[in-house]
């Protein structure tokens, strides 16, 4: 890859002034040869392995910032979905499994370790069912132990006896971490089209077709994406979208230099860079403000759903064009809690989670971090994730929810979760009862454009 003297200052700049950043570094780990019937076996195994391959993930990130003068916020690892790894055992508590990652991730210096993950988009093997019984004590007596769950693909349809019993999942999650306002739930995704090669949290997983290691890269830059945007407030659309693509170009490419580089250094292959407008609740890191800066009054009024799309797209072109590796869920994240802009939005009653979810069918990833009244019923919570879902399966893109039922709170109240998951306002819900919806069970058939074979 060669880079012009033009190129390179202008990425310095985004460095100094628009928040640009490398927002992880993830290395991916096989845990495929961990699995034996004894559990104190298999999590001996697993600690010994992930410790063993990330032991110089942090120091080899730390270094290349340095060098490089890029700032690199997160080293991260992801695993195989414990699921199949603890399987073959035939005692213990899966919650063990989820204790000796976090004594992993602890022990190489990782802020967060995802794959804590069951596959359960056409049913449940006796892994998946005892992970998933395990997930709520798992996520409370963790710190950066994340878990995920698949219970949708656009070629399976929709497994809504797993949509049902996460909603208890949810529930159970929350009432375990309310001193800290449900924050395990923060820690906890539901997917359908699970990306395997995501390096972003909480949602990242060592994917079954994967290598035995690999380093995956998530670059963020709404901040630069905002800078430019404002800085032609009298363009039209066409023009505008080839300023986003330029930057995106740009952003990407800095992305895979780290990446290689990361991946020579620690003599693990490179794998894919995640372009998604990942934002933070710092001022100018907001994709809310960028989609006001092209005239919106505020997110959530009439044309969001239009300038997203226009974002979307125009972010995934200009990183197609500047590498071959653009992979993981690549868009635009819309959480409500780590977005200043859309915690705005939410206060002054311009979005409701009906727009939010709008929105989701034309980004990544879905409706991610927001807050619910603590008394919000399992039946609820599941009926949101099948809408989500159900998003994701006809459109056949990755959809997630990461939904916080935070106890003893109610709409208008607030989360706090501080750090990058910042603070969330609890959301108005209809009140109207799914229940009856939910407890039919079953499959939701896949879509006929499924059968593409």
């Amino acid at each position: 890859m060669n880079y012009s003297a033009d190129e390179i200052m202008q990425t310095i700049r985004m460095v100094q002034s628009e928040n640009l950043d490398i927002r992880t570094i993830t290395m991916g780990v096989s845990l495929r040869d961990c699995a034996h019937e004894d559990m104190a076996a298999c999590c001996r195994k697993i600690y010994d392995k992930v410790t063993g391959k990330a032991e110089k993930l942090v120091s080899t990130g730390e270094a290349i910032s340095r060098e490089y003068g890029i700032p690199i916020i997160n080293q991260r690892i992801s695993v195989t979905p414990a699921a199949m790894v603890g399987e073959a055992c035939d005692n213990g508590s899966f919650v063990d499994i989820a204790r000796a990652l976090d004594k992993a991730a602890a022990a190489t210096g990782v802020n967060f370790i995802g794959g804590f993950t069951a596959l359960v988009h056409k049913g449940f093997t006796k892994g998946d069912t005892r992970l998933l019984a395990a997930i709520p004590e798992a996520m409370a007596v963790t710190d950066s132990v994340c878990a995920s769950v698949n219970i949708g693909t656009t070629k399976a349809g929709i497994n809504m006896d797993a949509v049902a019993r996460l909603g208890y999942i949810i529930k159970e999650t929350a009432e375990l971490t309310k001193e800290r306002d449900a924050i395990g739930c923060a820690k906890l995704v539901v997917f359908c089209n699970a990306a395997e090669d995501n390096p972003f949290m909480a949602g990242a997983f060592h994917g079954p077709g994967e290598p035995e290691t690999v380093i995956n890269v998530g670059v963020s830059g709404p901040g630069v994406v905002l800078a430019a945007i404002r800085n032609h407030p009298e363009w039209d659309f066409s023009s505008l979208a080839s300023i986003i693509k330029q930057t995106a170009f740009k952003v990407t490419r800095m992305g895979e230099l780290v990446g290689r580089e990361a991946g020579r250094r620690l003599g693990v292959p490179f794998g894919i860079v995640d372009l998604s407008l990942a934002p933070t609740p710092a001022i100018g890191d907001s994709v809310a403000d960028i989609l006001e800066a092209m005239g919106l009054e505020r997110v959530g009024g009439h044309g969001t759903t239009a300038a997203l799309a226009m974002l979307n797209d125009a972010v995934k072109k200009g990183g197609a064009m500047a590498s071959s590796n653009v992979g993981g869920l690549s868009g635009a994240f819309i959480p409500i809690s780590e977005d200043a802009g859309m915690i705005r939005a939410v206060e002054e009653g311009a979005l409701g989670l009906a727009k939010l979810e709008a929105m989701t069918c034309v980004c990544s990833v879905g409706l991610d971090m927001f807050a619910v009244p603590g008394d919000t019923s399992p039946e609820v919570l599941s009926a949101i994730i099948a809408d989500e879902a159900a998003i994701g399966m006809i459109n056949r893109k990755t959809t997630a929810v990461r939904v916080i039922p935070v106890p003893g709170k109610k709409a208008g109240d607030y989360a706090e979760f501080g750090g990058l998951l910042g603070r969330a306002p609890v959301m108005e819900l209809s009140p109207y009862d799914p229940g009856a919806f939910i407890r039919r069970g079953g499959r939701i058939p896949a879509p006929i454009h499924a059968l593409t074979n």
